[in-house]
């Protein structure tokens, strides 16, 4: 029973994403894509939840997709790890497509709480 119990939280621990900044990118990404705003501001830095409820607001007004959305830790910046992303995001703006193109950015992500957190672009 103690290995199931441990292999049950290895398994937890592994698909939450927290332990790599790139994964944690794409999956704030996806909660954008959800309309999960809740999501989207528990992967968030405490300083970038207004910017989270901002992006989730854009995204929540029309349907959106991602399309061959691949992210990589792209190294250290301070404290801070740098993500840079391939792929798009597509929305439909009442039936005109209006691609966001993820590669035209530099993510941050920094530790907070003992978990990666997205914590804004430029």
């Amino acid at each position: 029973m103690k290995k199931l119990s441990l292999l049950l939280l290895l398994i937890l621990v592994s698909c939450s994403g927290s332990s790599d900044p790139a994964a944690v990118v794409e999956e704030y990404f996806r909660a954008l894509v959800e309309k999960d705003a809740t999501k989207a501001v528990t992967l968030s830095c405490a300083a970038w939840e207004s910017g989270a409820r901002t992006d989730v607001d854009t995204f929540a007004m029309y349907p959106a997709e991602l399309q061959n959305v691949a992210c990589q830790d792209a190294g250290a910046e301070g404290d801070a790890r740098r993500v840079k992303c391939t792929g798009k995001a597509v929305l439909d703006y009442n039936g005109e497509k209006q691609e966001i193109d993820l590669a035209g950015r530099d993510y941050t992500v920094v530790q907070e709480g003992g978990e990666w957190r997205m914590c804004g672009y430029r």
